[in-house]
């Protein structure tokens, strides 16, 4: 079996995929946070999910202490 069967996406259904999708155009409706409220949220996304997340800097720590 072949890998685009085994994940349910053949040519086809790709195709047809792109196609409405371009014909929904979702880049023309989403705008991102308006309110100051909402920036301030949006803007911490990098602490939370980046390279300042807590994962990452516990893995930078370790490897400092393993080559300084």
């Amino acid at each position: 079996m072949t890998n685009e069967l085994l994940n349910g996406w053949t040519p086809e259904r790709k195709k047809r995929q792109a196609e409405m999708i371009k014909s929904w155009k979702p880049w023309e409706q989403s705008t991102g946070a308006k309110t100051t409220e909402g920036k301030d949220i949006s803007k911490m996304n990098a602490y939370k999910h980046g390279l300042r997340s807590e994962g990452i800097k516990a893995i930078r720590g370790a490897l400092k202490k393993i080559n300084p």
